[in-house]
């Protein structure tokens, strides 16, 4: 008796044959669908292996200790704090009182048998083969047990006496020094011999050096105060190991006595919230600690990954169709052999599950080699190192099982035509005559309008980002039911065209169920490229325009507040000396009193002056005391557009009010011709139109004792202050000045009585310093006894995101693998066109560019509707996030919060991605399947009949 089990098994006995019989086509079909398994399994391993356990990242921080105590900085005033030690506030409130002074006592919080390990972090000066290097001095004894974890050796050993020091790999690249080396500090005559290098698994990129404690710290404190310098004390904190774990009992008793605690047992093991007496207070405002997801990532994530889910059925459909097609003989002679339907589409569909599971095995495989392979420079990528490599078997499984069910779900409809087609029409190799379906365009027409309808619903009324990816996919779907009428309208081109690719676009539109598939594979996998890139780039748009310089971009500030600017003409001469000048802008600023009040204007005899701003000019948010309770939410909206109410960014070192001539217009980028015959005629630039009266001129009041006008002022008295007013050019329209409200000649600052010191400069660079020169600069300033503030402004400099990387890497992967597969399977199906060809003499150059115009017809048709499919969900996530933002922002407004900041989110095209998306799929796919097309004109056998 047969049964179902016996015919199931005969036709994958069949479908294992056919596929080993013929490799080639078989290799293709299983590379459909093993490429997007491959691309999704390596996005999992990336995440997974990125994404910290609860555990890896108490290593990090704790190493082997069972908590980490911290002083706050509070005074030791009893404290309440969340778990995790992140947020913490006062037990009391403490009102107008005086906060008490002193650090805490940490040894104090320690609980009985307790042993600690101190963790102290300064930073230092020091000296290198290029010069000076400011980098972080830690004091930890790594090599005690309790610490490992916290700095992992990269070769050598970590010091074991005082005279001995380890350094980060980055230190050691960006200081040109080795293990072996002597390190010198500045300020200290002891030098340290280099024994090993590490890293901090979290900060690869971070110049740190390690010592012993008290080896280096406590000594260079003592120094520099010997010295008559400014010395910071270090960040104690100490590890310490309880017997039984640090419970959530001692943490409340080390919260008693002003002691901030991050411990192992309690974040593994969280109190509840009604045990956390920090969210009973009744004026907590704060967020309770835990593992909230972004929603926009959440949606970055599931849409791009959902395209992907999408892409692996539109890559496999075509993949059996041309299968089913080149095995038809086959199917015909087992329905001349008594074979029905049923066995036919069995046959077909045993071909899906061999595929899908050899498929499944080999994506999975090479997805978790790639992943290994690639994991070093994922690590240096994103500045930090994963933790365990997580493989997740179930989630692999399910994407193996994925696999399966694609190869099946794929090969449903070829199984179907095959077995409708006559015995006669399948061993003939007659294909029939088909009318184009009037049905299925006006469906995807449909589909689309629908899909994106929802797409925009869900980011404009909806937070769910599943409704996002939901009409996404829908609208997708629709492009591809309308693939073969979009190919039909590309085949109008042809009359304009060449022979080579008329007669390519000929064969695509007369081959509609071999074209349109294949478009519709590279369409898929274009649209999760363009949805990942246009994502990527808006956010990276939002981010650049939310960082605010505090100069022109590689611009160099040096500021020198001590000793009246005594040392400012040695510190200019060391920048013009080692940096890259292009103009140089000399500044000093307005002292009141002698040249020492420039840096101290507490001292007797010392005073200020202070730019008067005209009561009409001031903002009426800032002038009332309590404005958020005067004014409506509605009425702050509209102020926070006021010019009045906008509040500068930037603060300059030097201060807002500078003492200098044209040259710093050139150095900040002030175009404006009027402003420099202004300053040669004595007038005060103004950046600031809320500085300038009615008359055109700005009053700067002059306090000649600041100790005698504060004392006044205790008593409810007013000193009579001296007003100087000045001639004023404001500067047209609304110039970026960083932060400077106005300049001032120096003659009209003399005039006016007030003393100019040195205070520093500003220099545009020809190009952007280096690392070694930075360090030369710095020895140099070292040397002149300068102890200046120096800031080089490099720009903004992006983040780099593991999940958007990942997506990208896959979605490119499989645009380009598609592309390729595409190109073979199209190749495949035209086999017969290409020996008409050769039997009717045509060169190998024509069989070659007719090739390559077929494939590079299909890719570009591919990635041209791709295009617009994947513009679609980026779009609607973007659309998402601004309606959050703005909706974050009228909240605020309604809560009192004055300085809210109007939420930009722009939406930025990726031209340049889609530019090579268009110009190097189609061209690389007509190469590749030119170089790929056979040669010589070789006939091939008879078909049989």
């Amino acid at each position: 008796m047969i049964t179902w089990f016996h015919s199931w098994r005969a036709a994958l006995r069949i479908a294992r044959r056919d596929a080993w019989r013929f490799k080639g086509r078989s290799f293709l079909v299983l590379a459909m669908i093993a490429l997007p398994i491959l691309g999704v399994s390596a996005v999992d391993l990336t995440v997974r292996s990125a994404e910290l356990s609860p555990q890896e990242t108490l290593t990090r921080q704790l190493g082997h200790a069972d908590a980490r105590l911290t002083d706050p900085g509070l005074g030791g005033v009893p404290l309440l704090q969340g778990p995790k030690g992140n947020d913490y506030a006062p037990a009391k409130d403490y009102g107008d009182h005086r906060w008490p002074d002193g650090a805490t006592d940490l040894r104090k919080a320690l609980p009985a048998g307790a042993t600690t390990l101190t963790d102290a972090s300064g930073s230092a000066k020091l000296r290198t083969t290029h010069g000076l290097l400011q980098a972080q001095v830690r004091e930890l004894k790594a090599t005690d047990p309790a610490a490992k974890g916290i700095l992992d050796l990269d070769h050598g050993r970590f010091p074991a006496r005082d005279g001995e020091v380890a350094a980060t790999t980055q230190f050691l690249e960006s200081s040109g020094l080795r293990v072996g080396s002597k390190l010198t500090v500045r300020g200290l005559d002891t030098a340290y011999r280099i024994v090993g290098a590490y890293e901090l698994p979290d900060e690869l990129n971070t110049e740190q050096i390690n010592a012993l404690p008290g080896a280096l710290l406590a000594p260079l404190d003592q120094a520099l105060q010997a010295q008559g310098l400014d010395s910071s004390p270090p960040d104690t904190t100490q590890l310490v190991s309880v017997p039984g774990g640090f419970t959530w009992n001692m943490v409340q008793q080390a919260n008693a006595k002003g002691v901030v605690v991050v411990s192992r047992a309690v974040i593994l093991s969280p109190p509840a919230d009604a045990d956390v007496p920090l969210y009973q207070k009744s004026d907590w405002i704060g967020y309770r600690e835990g593992g909230a997801t972004d929603p926009a990532a959440l949606a970055a994530a599931g849409t791009v990954v959902g395209l992907a889910m999408l892409e692996i059925c539109l890559l496999a459909g075509p993949a059996f169709a041309v299968g089913a097609r080149r095995s038809r003989r086959q199917l015909g002679l087992v329905g001349a052999n008594g074979g029905d339907r049923r066995h036919i589409r069995a046959i077909v569909l045993g071909g899906g599950l061999v595929i899908g599971v050899v498929a499944a095995v080999v994506g999975t495989v090479l997805g978790v080699a790639l992943t290994f392979a690639l994991r070093p420079v994922l690590e240096s990528y994103l500045g930090q190192r994963f933790g365990s490599f997580d493989v997740r078997p179930l989630e692999l499984l399910g994407i193996a099982a994925l696999a399966v069910l694609t190869g099946l779900l794929a090969a449903i409809v070829p199984a179907v035509t095959a077995s409708r087609q006559s015995v006669l029409a399948s061993l003939t190799g007659r294909r029939g005559i088909r009318r184009s379906n009037r049905v299925l365009p006006a469906v995807g027409l449909v589909a689309i309008l629908f899909g994106a309808a929802i797409a925009l619903y869900g980011s404009t009324v909806s937070d769910n980002f599943v409704i996002v990816a939901g009409g996404s996919a829908i609208a997708e779907l629709g492009v591809v039911a309308m693939t073969p009428a979009l190919v039909g309208l590309f085949g109008k081109l042809g009359r304009w065209l060449p022979l080579s690719p008329r007669l390519a676009l000929r064969d695509a539109v007369r081959n509609r169920g071999r074209t349109a598939p294949a478009v519709a594979a590279v369409l898929a996998a274009v649209a999760g490229t363009v949805a990942v890139a246009t994502y990527t780039a808006s956010s990276e748009a939002q981010n650049r325009a939310a960082y605010v310089p505090d100069l022109p971009s590689g611009v160099v500030s040096l500021v020198i507040t001590d000793d009246g600017g005594r040392d400012v003409p040695a510190a200019r001469a060391a920048v013009q000396r080692e940096l890259p000048v292009a103009v140089s802008a000399k500044v000093d600023r307005l002292v009141v009193g002698p040249p020492r009040c420039s840096s101290d204007s507490s001292g007797k005899g010392c005073g200020s002056a202070e730019v008067v701003v005209p009561d009409a000019n001031q903002c009426p948010l800032w002038k009332e005391e309590n404005a958020d309770k005067e004014f409506t939410s509605a009425e702050r909206l509209k102020l926070r557009a006021d010019p009045r109410c906008q509040d500068v960014a930037v603060y300059p070192a030097a201060g807002d009010v500078v003492v200098a001539d044209s040259a710093l217009l050139q150095v900040l980028g002030i175009k404006d011709p009027g402003a420099k015959k202004a300053l040669a005629a004595g007038e005060i630039i103004s950046f600031d139109p809320r500085d300038v009266d009615t008359r055109g001129q700005i009053g700067i009041q002059l306090i000649p004792d600041v100790r005698a006008a504060d004392a006044a002022a205790d008593q409810g008295k007013e000193l009579p202050a001296d007003v100087k007013k000045f001639t004023a050019h404001q500067v047209p329209g609304k110039p970026n000045a960083y932060g400077f409200k106005m300049i001032v000649p120096a003659a009209a600052a003399e005039a006016a009585g007030f003393g100019v010191v040195p205070v520093g400069g500003y220099w545009s660079t020809t190009e952007m310093p280096s690392t070694a020169q930075e360090q030369r600069l710095a020895s140099d300033l070292d040397a002149s006894g300068a102890n200046p503030s120096l800031d080089i402004e490099k720009g903004y400099v992006g983040e780099n995101n593991i999940v958007l990387l990942a997506l990208g890497v896959f979605a490119g992967l499989v645009t380009i693998g598609a592309a390729g597969i595409a190109t073979g399977l199209a190749q495949a199906d035209a086999e017969a066109d290409l020996k008409t060809l050769a039997a009717v003499g045509a060169p190998s150059r024509v069989r070659r560019t007719l090739s390559g115009f077929q494939c590079g017809l299909v890719a570009g048709m591919g990635v041209l509707l791709g295009t617009a499919a994947g513009l679609l969900p980026a779009v609607a996530l973007r659309l998402t996030e601004r309606r959050e933002g703005e909706s974050r922002y009228r909240q605020a407004l309604t809560d009192g919060l004055s300085d809210a900041v109007v939420p930009h989110v722009p939406i930025i095209v990726p031209w340049g991605t889609l530019a090579a998306l268009l110009i190097a799929v189609p061209v690389g796919a007509a190469l590749l399947a030119a170089v790929v097309t056979r040669s010589h004109g070789t006939l091939g056998r008879r078909a049989a009949t």
